[in-house]
C-alpha cells in the first residue's frame, strides 16, 4: 500500500465519512429493528408488528422530495450542510418522542412517529449522499463510498445491539434517549466538515429544481445503458441472496450454525470487502473494478453449488459465505461509486436518489421469483442460473466502462452514447 493511499485512509475526509456514515445508518434500524423488538415484547400481535413495516416506505420513494433539497438552500450552514444539521437535529427528537410512547396505548401514534422517523432519515440520506459525492474528489470516492458503507453497517449493529443489551434492563423509554444521542455523532461532525464547493450554481427556480434533473439526466446519449446497468449489474446476487437462508438451513446446518457463520463471518468478510474495494479502486481505477468485482460476484454465487455436490461441510460453507461476502462488498463499493460520478453536481440529491431508488427494484421483483425457480430446476441449478443472470450486466460494461478507461472517459461514453 502507497503512502498516499494510507495518507488517504488517515485524512480528516474519511473520518468525516466514517461518523456520517455511521449517523445514516442506525434511524433505519430503529424503525425496522429495534421497534419491532419492543412490539414484540409488548406482546403485539404478529399482523400488526408486519404492518408495521410499512412505515419504511420514504426510502423507497424518497427522490420525490429530493429536489427541494438541491432547489432550496437553508439559510445556515449552506445548501448540503443545511438540509444535514435539520434533518439529524429532527431525528434527536423523534426517536426519543417515540421512546416515550406506549405501545399498548398508542400503537397509531406510535405508527405516526415511525413514519416521521423514516422520513427524517430518508431524508437524511439524500443530503448526506450529495454531500459525499461533492465532497471528496473523484480520486477518493471510492474509498470514502467503501468507508462509508462499513460505517453504516456499523450504525446498523449499533441501533440494534443498544436495544437488545439494554433493553431488559433499563427499559425502552431510555433506550430510545441513548439512540437519539447517538444522532450527537452525525450533528458534531455537520458542523465541523466544510460545505462542499461544486463551483456550480444550485437550481433557480420550481421547474430547475425539479424538471432539470431529469431533463439533464435523459438527454445524455448514453442515459438509458447505465439505467439499465443499475438494474442489472447484482441483479443475479440479489436473487442468490434472497434464498440463502432455506438453502443453509436445507442443507443441514442449524440456526446457530448459519448465524455464526453467515452473520458472524460473512459479516466480516463484507466489511473487509467493502474496505478493501474503497483501496483498490484507488489504484484500478472505477472501469477495471467493475469489471473484476462483477465477475468475483457471479463466480462467489455459482460457488454455493459446491454444497449440492459436497453435502454439509462447515469448512466448505464458511469459506464460500466468506468469498461471497467479500465479493459482495467489493461489488458494492463500485457500484455505488459509479452511480455517483453519474451525478451532475448541480443535481447530486435528485439523480443520486433517483438511482438508489432504481437500485433496489432487482432485490425486490426479481428475488419474488426465485422460490419458483428452485423448484423447477434445483439449488444447483439455481445458483448457476443467478451467475449466468449476471452476464447482461456485466456485458453492459463493454458500452458503459470499457476495460481501462478513465473517469473521464465513462463520462464522456455516457454523454455521447457510445
Amino acid at each position: 500500500m502507497s503512502k498516499s493511499t494510507i495518507k488517504t485512509i488517515l485524512s480528516y475526509k474519511m473520518l468525516a465519512m466514517f461518523t456520517l456514515g455511521f449517523a445514516s445508518g442506525f434511524p433505519y434500524y430503529v424503525v425496522r429493528d429495534v421497534l419491532k423488538l419492543w412490539l414484540t415484547d409488548a406482546n403485539v400481535d404478529l399482523g400488526t408488528i408486519g404492518l408495521f413495516s410499512a412505515v419504511a416506505v420514504p426510502y423507497t420513494w424518497k427522490f420525490f422530495w429530493s429536489p427541494a433539497m438541491d432547489g432550496v438552500t437553508p439559510p445556515f450552514l449552506g445548501r448540503r450542510r443545511g438540509w444535514m444539521l435539520m434533518t439529524q437535529v429532527g431525528l434527536l427528537f423523534l426517536i426519543a418522542a417515540m421512546g416515550q410512547l406506549d405501545p399498548t396505548k398508542s400503537l397509531k401514534m406510535m405508527a405516526v412517529v415511525a413514519l416521521c422517523i423514516a422520513f427524517f432519515s430518508a431524508s437524511q440520506d439524500i443530503a448526506l449522499d450529495a454531500f459525499r459525492r461533492e465532497y471528496l474528489t473523484d480520486e477518493e470516492l471510492g474509498l470514502g463510498t467503501g468507508i462509508w458503507m462499513n460505517s453504516w453497517r456499523f450504525g446498523m449493529f449499533a441501533s440494534t445491539g443498544t436495544a437488545f443489551l439494554l433493553a431488559d434492563d433499563i427499559g425502552y423509554p431510555a433506550v430510545h434517549l441513548v439512540l437519539s444521542l447517538m444522532m450527537g455523532i452525525g450533528i458534531i461532525t455537520t458542523l465541523l466538515v466544510s460545505e462542499p464547493d461544486t463551483g456550480v450554481a444550485a437550481p433557480q427556480t420550481l421547474k430547475e429544481a425539479v424538471v432539470e434533473p431529469f431533463r439533464e439526466f435523459f438527454n445524455r446519449g448514453g442515459a438509458w445503458w447505465v439505467l439499465s446497468f443499475i438494474l442489472l449489474y447484482k441483479i443475479g446476487d440479489n436473487m442468490a441472496g434472497a434464498m440463502n437462508i432455506p438453502y443453509i438451513i436445507k442443507m443441514g446446518f442449524s440456526k446457530q450454525e448459519y448465524f455464526i457463520i453467515v452473520k458472524g463471518i460473512g459479516m466480516f468478510a463484507l466489511f473487509g470487502g467493502a474496505f478493501l474495494g474503497g483501496i483498490l479502486m484507488i489504484r484500478l481505477g472505477i472501469a477495471k473494478s467493475l469489471w473484476i468485482f462483477g465477475i468475483l460476484q457471479a463466480v462467489s454465487t455459482a460457488c454455493f453449488a459446491l454444497l449440492v455436490i459436497f453435502g454439509k461441510n462447515h469448512v466448505l460453507l464458511t469459506g464460500i459465505v466468506a468469498f461471497e461476502f467479500l465479493a459482495t462488498g467489493l461489488g458494492q463499493a463500485a457500484y455505488a461509486t459509479y452511480m455517483a460520478l453519474q451525478t451532475n453536481k448541480r443535481f447530486t440529491a435528485t439523480q443520486y436518489a433517483m438511482m438508489t431508488s432504481l437500485m433496489a427494484i432487482p432485490g425486490t421483483i426479481a428475488a419474488a421469483i426465485t422460490g419458483y425457480m428452485v423448484e423447477y430446476i434445483g439449488w444447483s441449478g439455481f445458483y448457476i442460473a443467478c451467475a449466468l443472470v449476471a452476464l447482461p450486466g456485466m456485458l453492459l460494461l463493454l458500452r458503459i466502462a470499457p476495460w481501462g478507461s478513465s473517469n473521464e472517459e465513462i463520462d464522456a461514453n455516457t454523454r455521447s452514447g457510445r
